[in-house]
């Protein structure tokens, strides 16, 4: 498209994980989008790994083969086959553990090669328009529809606005849409290192007093078997533990994994950011939607934050699509209100179960403990209760849209 003025269906500011896959879904449905992000494409797709990965559930890997991003990922990926959650290194532990033919609990992916497949299909797209290194600075909504003024001088028209920012996003500050949050008075590192043995396709999930310690599988390479860490620190700890060096970090690390893993090595560069859980009042406003971290965002223990703004994308173009069958065009106020219902209570639940289990496992003290193990191996011998979680992990619980089952919507 020429960067002309210009209308599409959907105007999505924000073109990372969320905003980008939900352009290329559209598109996929015959609905078109103009994608506006103030990132350098040459710094955000730089071929360094810079220590950060996702596990994508595998509801969401559905979605991306569904809307054609899959191929390109594949193979590239280390799937999740179990995940163990132990109290400390004490014995007693709970396994989650599919059935052999049953499909993995998530894989995962190097950012950047998320961002890379998603951004290749967003340019080869017929219908995105991306607009990188361009931010709205002025946006108008009303019953007309979208009108955005763009930095690069151009107006843009849609029907409906998609802030896909982030945590801190300014539109939905601007548009006077409360967030309820609570800091976490901890903070999480993260990043990666090699171990001399293999995780054998193994999420760990180890709970200390001072917060969790999880690891997550990442595909081996030329030098051998690799990890991915978030590992939970008191927020005044943070800043020390990022300025040690590479040997005393790994030490530390070796110290809270007891061995398991072997000796660690080439750690990936770490950063840290301070734990919170936000949610918005509500995902809509006239002519806008919320999605991923604008709308919600969680403690990283389970790794899920991708997948529920994964789960906003398909939701959100099942509830556009069949108002494009109807008649009804993007920014109608019917299907916003239909988008609010099917995310909103979703979208807490995950949030709340997450925050419990942050909050029942940061209690220090051997009574504490003692609960924990009792819990952990409660939940060990009631399969039911254990589906349920490995549900919870795939993304494959509630009413599920049709993307994260495989199927165009």
């Amino acid at each position: 498209m020429d960067h002309a003025d210009a209308r599409a269906d959907v105007l999505i500011l924000g073109g990372g994980l969320v905003g980008s896959a939900l352009a290329v879904a559209l598109d996929r449905h015959g609905l078109s989008a103009i994608v506006v992000d103030p990132a350098d494409p040459a710094v955000m797709l730089a071929a360094g790994f810079d220590g950060r990965a996702s596990a994508v559930a595998s509801a969401s890997h559905k979605m991306l083969d569904a809307i054609g991003v899959g191929a390109a990922l594949h193979g590239r990926g280390c799937e999740i086959r179990q995940i163990r959650v132990s109290d400390g290194l004490a014995p007693g532990k709970l396994d989650f553990i599919p059935a052999a033919d049953d499909a993995a609990l998530g894989t995962m992916y190097e950012n950047r090669l998320l961002r890379r497949a998603l951004y290749d299909a967003a340019v080869a797209a017929e219908r995105v328009d991306l607009r990188m290194q361009t931010r709205a600075t002025a946006i108008v909504r009303d019953a007309d529809g979208v009108r955005a003024t763009l930095s690069s001088g151009v107006t843009v028209r849609a029907d409906l606005l998609v802030a896909a920012e982030g945590r801190n996003s300014p539109t939905r500050d601007a548009a006077g849409i409360r967030v309820a949050r609570w800091q976490y008075d901890h903070a999480a590192i993260i990043g990666a290192f090699h171990h001399e043995r293999s995780h054998e396709n193994v999420a760990f999930e180890i709970f200390y007093p001072g917060g969790p310690f999880a690891l997550l599988p990442l595909p081996d390479d030329d030098t051998g078997h690799r990890s991915a860490i978030v590992w939970t620190v008191a927020a005044d700890q943070a800043a020390g533990m990022l300025k040690l060096g590479d040997r005393g970090f790994l030490a530390e690390a070796e110290k809270r994994m007891g061995g398991f893993l072997g000796a660690l090595s080439h750690p990936a560069p770490r950063a840290s950011y301070p734990l919170g859980f936000h949610h918005a009042a509500r995902v809509t406003d006239t002519r806008m939607v919320l999605v991923g971290d604008a709308a919600h965002g969680i403690h990283p223990i389970a790794g899920q934050g991708v997948n529920l703004g994964y789960r906003d994308v398909a939701a959100l173009v099942e509830v556009l699509v069949e108002g494009r069958r109807l008649g009804l065009e993007a920014g109608d106020a019917q299907l916003l209100k239909r988008y609010e219902a099917w995310r909103s209570l979703d979208t807490f639940m995950v949030a709340a179960a997450t925050d419990t289990l942050t909050r029942l496992f940061g209690i220090p003290g051997k009574t504490a403990s003692a609960v924990r193990r009792f819990g952990i191996s409660a939940v060990d011998r009631l399969p039911p209760l254990k589906d349920r979680f490995m549900a919870e992990a795939r993304g494959e619980s509630g009413d599920l849209p049709r993307l994260l089952r495989g199927t165009m919507a």
